[in-house]
């Protein structure tokens, strides 16, 4: 009887060092990273845990006093945690002065505590250093004179002050970067857009944010000159469609105007957001002089932001925006860079077939699309009137031409402004202090 006492006591024993050893600990990650918290920074965390988590807290600890902002408790299972599997846990929650009264700028460290859901229950502790910054930045505009075409750029000068990271040009639901004033890099620039789908009463605002949230703005003088846009009709052929779909979509599945609906509509928007994710591919430096030039003795087919509606045997079948200017000349002639850049992009793409773009710095950059040709590769620079290539027919073009745009920051403007160089000088290098005659 003693040696199966004996026995039952070493099996528990065994029974409970397996259990501990098999207790694990609990990763912590933040997603994304906190380095700065404010008024009540939101913070993500996900805990990962075979066996689950018993509970999980997290608190603010500054100057030697502690503030728990968040506690969670679940239910605990730790003798049945090896049928356990758990999939990672999310934990959201906000932390700052709302949830730690005390808190006050200047450093400070995010506690987060977790126990695993086990026979151990094993504790794992992460501390963070963070800023602490609950007073927002502030931004002054320059004085300038704005006037801005509907669809057209502008230049605005500004300064901030406090603690910021991201700072720049807010018109409705778009954002302009900012960079360094060359010449003066206490203040800061934005080339910005006054985009051609933003409503003609948007009141644009240069604005200073910090990693916390807290945000400053101001306004600047401006004035606005709405430009009503186009609208044409513009009849689809059968001709046209086969031409279109079997090169865009070849050995696609469905009918011809289904396939032609869905070219136009999810890879349109597909193409122009290819184009605007090229704006991260820009050099903080101007490379281009003078004014942009426009294809030689080329004529206008279609404008910017012309707005068409496509009719197919008598009916509306569809509705786009085309952003560029069409320009036709003869068949196959050479295409010119339209200033000084840098090749970012050189291949096909959808829509608007084999596609160049070229980038100018700060954001500006110039496309080239429906070639027939493409003579250079990203990487390579250029200068004013260089060949990038020949005029086509490819990708959705009826005939041949060039499909010509400029972008600011990712979003397509109308380019008539940059062909102006009274416009350049007044508008753009006037407020650029280094440009300045």
């Amino acid at each position: 009887m003693k040696k199966l006492l004996a026995g039952a006591a070493v099996l528990l024993l065994g029974a409970g060092v397996i259990l501990f050893l098999l207790s694990a600990g609990t990763a912590i990650e933040l997603e994304p990273a906190v380095k700065v918290v404010g008024v009540e920074t939101p913070v993500i965390v996900r805990l990962t845990n075979p066996h689950g988590v018993r509970r999980f807290s997290a608190s603010l600890e500054q100057d030697g006093a502690r503030q728990t902002v968040y506690v969670e408790e679940y239910p605990a299972t730790r003798f049945l945690f090896w049928r356990k599997n758990e999939a990672p846990r999310t934990v959201r929650f906000a932390a700052g002065k709302k949830q730690f009264a005390a808190l006050k700028d200047g450093k400070a460290r995010l506690i987060l505590e977790a126990q695993s859901n086990d026979f151990r229950g094993a504790a794992t502790r992460v501390a963070i250093d963070v800023e602490v910054v609950t007073r927002p930045p502030s931004v002054a505009a320059d004085g300038f004179q704005h006037y801005i075409t509907h669809g057209g750029s502008e230049l605005v000068v500004f300064t901030v002050s406090g603690y910021w990271t991201e700072a720049g040009v807010r018109v409705g639901k778009y954002t302009f970067r900012s960079f360094p004033l060359p010449g003066d890099p206490s203040k800061r620039f934005s080339l910005f857009a006054f985009p051609w789908d933003v409503p003609a009463d948007t009141v644009p605002l240069v604005y200073a944010r910090d990693p916390a949230g807290n945000e400053a703005s101001a306004r600047f003088w401006f004035k606005l000159f709405p430009k009503p846009f186009r609208k044409r009709d513009l009849h689809l052929s059968d001709a046209f469609l086969e031409k279109v779909v079997n090169e865009i979509d070849p050995g696609g599945s469905g009918g011809l105007l289904e396939r032609f609906l869905k070219i136009n509509g999810e890879m349109r928007r597909a193409n122009n957001q290819a184009l605007a994710d090229l704006r991260w591919k820009t050099e903080e430096r101007m490379l281009w002089s003078g004014p942009f030039l426009q294809l030689a003795n080329s004529k206008v087919e279609a404008l910017f932001a012309d707005t068409r509606n496509y009719i197919y045997q008598g009916k509306k079948v569809d509705e786009q925006t085309h952003l560029g200017f069409d320009l036709s000349v003869v068949k196959n002639v050479p295409v010119l860079a339209a200033n000084d850049g840098k090749v970012i992009f050189a291949e096909r793409l959808g829509i608007y077939g084999n596609c160049v773009v070229v980038d100018h710095g700060y954001a500006l950059q110039s496309i080239y699309a429906h070639l027939n040709e493409i003579g250079v590769k990203p990487g390579d620079q250029v200068k004013k009137n260089q060949p990038l290539g020949r005029s086509g027919a490819t990708g959705m073009a009826g005939g041949d031409h060039l499909h010509f745009s400029m972008q600011v920051d990712g979003v397509q403007v109308s380019p008539v402004e940059w062909w102006d160089g009274a416009w350049i000088r007044n508008r753009i290098l006037s407020k650029l202090p280094e440009s300045r005659p």
